[in-house]
C-alpha cells in the first residue's frame, strides 16, 4: 500500500516537473489554467462586497467586531448552560452575526436599487428624447437625484468620465461599484445608443423600465405575503432561549444543564435551532436576478 501511495506521488511529481518545464504550466492542478479570466466565486464575493457596500470597510475592524461578539456569546453561553462545548457553540453562532447583519443590509440596498432604477431610467429616456440631452449628462444627472446608496457609483463614473471621456470605461466603472443586473442592462443598452446612435432609444429604455416595474411589482408581492412567515421565523430562537431561561430558574435546572447529559442535549437543541433558522431562510428566498453583462 505505502508503496503504491509512493509510486503515485512520484507519477504526480513527474507530471507537474514535465508539464511546468515543456508547455510553462504553472500551479497544482492536472492542466493550465486560464489567464485573464477571473474565477466566478471570486466575481461572486466581489459583487456580494460591492451590493453590500463594503468597500470602505477595514478587514481588521471587522474581524475586532467578530471577535468581540464571539466572545460575548461564548460567556453569556457558559453562564446560562455552564459548559465549554455549548459556550463554543454560543460563541461560533453570535460571531456570525456581522455576516447575517450584512446579508441583511446588502438585501435592503438592493430592494432600493430594484425600485429606484424603474424611474431612473424614464427620467433617462425623458431627459434624452424630450429634454435633447447627451446620454452621459442625462445618466449623471439622474444618478446624482438617485438613492442616496447609488450616488458613490454615479460619482465615481462621473469622475472617470471627466478624465477619459470613454463612455465603454464609463460605463464599466458603474457597473463594477453597483453589481446590479439592471444597471448591467440599462448601461450595456446605453454603451450602444451613445456609440452607435438608434431612434429607437427611446422604445428600448420604455421597454426596460416597464420590464422592472413588473418585477418590482412581482417581488413586493411575495414578500408581503410572507410577511407572517418571516415573522414566525423569529420564534425560531426566542420560544428556545426563553425556554431555556425558564428551565434554568426552576428547582436544579441550572445543575441539570451542567451534567454530560445536559450538555448534549443543549448542543443537540441549539443544532436543531440553527438548522431551521438556516432551513426556514432558503425556503423563503426569493430567486436573485443573475448578472449577464457583468464582464
Amino acid at each position: 500500500m505505502i508503496a503504491a501511495v509512493l509510486a503515485a506521488a512520484a507519477a504526480l511529481g513527474t507530471y507537474w516537473a514535465y508539464t511546468a518545464l515543456s508547455m510553462g504550466w504553472r500551479g497544482f492542478g492536472l492542466g493550465p489554467r486560464i489567464a485573464g479570466r477571473p474565477k466566478r466565486q471570486k466575481r461572486r464575493v466581489d459583487d456580494w462586497i460591492a451590493q453590500a457596500g463594503l468597500a470602505g470597510v477595514d478587514n481588521r475592524q471587522f474581524c475586532a467586531v467578530v471577535s468581540l461578539l464571539g466572545i460575548v456569546g461564548g460567556v453569556v453561553g457558559f453562564a446560562v448552560f455552564g459548559g465549554l462545548v455549548v459556550a463554543s457553540t454560543t460563541a461560533a453562532f453570535a460571531a456570525s452575526f456581522p455576516v447575517a447583519g450584512y446579508r441583511v443590509r446588502r438585501r435592503t440596498r438592493r430592494q432600493r436599487a430594484q425600485e429606484a432604477w424603474p424611474q431612473m431610467i424614464e427620467e433617462i429616456r425623458v431627459q434624452t428624447t424630450s429634454l435633447g440631452r447627451s446620454i452621459p449628462q442625462a445618466l449623471f444627472n439622474v444618478g446624482a437625484r438617485g438613492p442616496i446608496e447609488l450616488r458613490p457609483a454615479f460619482a465615481s463614473a462621473q469622475r472617470e468620465w471627466l478624465l477619459t471621456t470613454d463612455m465603454a470605461r464609463t460605463l464599466r466603472v458603474l457597473k463594477d461599484a453597483l453589481a446590479d443586473p439592471t444597471a448591467d442592462m440599462a448601461c450595456e443598452t446605453l454603451l450602444v445608443a451613445h456609440e452607435l446612435g438608434g431612434a429607437d432609444l427611446d422604445r428600448r429604455l420604455q421597454e426596460l423600465a416597464e420590464d422592472r416595474r413588473r418585477d418590482v411589482q412581482g417581488r413586493k408581492e411575495a414578500r408581503s405575503r410572507q410577511a407572517g412567515a418571516r415573522f414566525a421565523r423569529v420564534f425560531v430562537l426566542v420560544v428556545p432561549l426563553g425556554m431555556a431561561l425558564a428551565g434554568m430558574s426552576i428547582g436544579n435546572g441550572r445543575d441539570a444543564y451542567r451534567s454530560a447529559v445536559g450538555q448534549i442535549v443543549v448542543l443537540l437543541a441549539l443544532a436543531l435551532v440553527i438548522v431551521c433558522w438556516v432551513w426556514a431562510k432558503r425556503v423563503m428566498r426569493l430567486p436573485e436576478p443573475q448578472r449577464v453583462f457583468d464582464r
